[in-house]
């Protein structure tokens, strides 16, 4: 299971540092430095909803294999990934930097803030508190 938390660590630290990002926003930036970040949040948010989609019949973030004799503790673990799915693929095109959404500095800000927030509660959700749910199959 190594690579399981290798994997959650990983992910786990792309949230934090797209966080940082996103708050970075916050002050006066060059402009490119918003087309960066609008990149990468895309990406990120883009494999995130694929990853969620992807595993949506498995606990955790992993895949398939190495969940192997693992079940989750309730049956909303589908609905629930293809939910966060769906926000991710929708978080995705918000931040995608080809078409420029203009919804004006204050907006944008209130916007950021918003996504610090669920990335954070995310990480705390998924990445700290989730493996207590998951049991071994007898």
């Amino acid at each position: 299971m190594k690579s399981k938390s290798t994997f959650s660590s990983i992910i786990g630290a792309v949230y934090i540092i797209l966080s940082v990002l996103l708050l970075l926003c916050l002050a006066p930036m060059p402009y490119g430095y918003y087309q960066l970040v609008r990149f990468i949040a895309m990406t990120v948010f883009g494999v995130m909803a694929w990853l969620f989609y992807a595993t949506r019949n498995t606990p955790g973030l992993c895949a398939p294999e190495e969940q192997k004799g693992y079940i989750k503790d309730d049956s909303t673990t589908i609905l629930s990934k293809v939910s966060m799915a769906i926000v991710f693929g929708a978080l995705a095109l918000l931040f995608q930097p080809f078409l420029k959404i203009s919804l004006g500095r204050t907006i944008w800000n209130i916007i950021d803030i918003a996504v610090v927030v669920l990335l954070i509660w995310f990480w705390c959700q998924y990445f700290r508190g989730n493996r207590n749910k998951i049991i071994r199959k007898e």
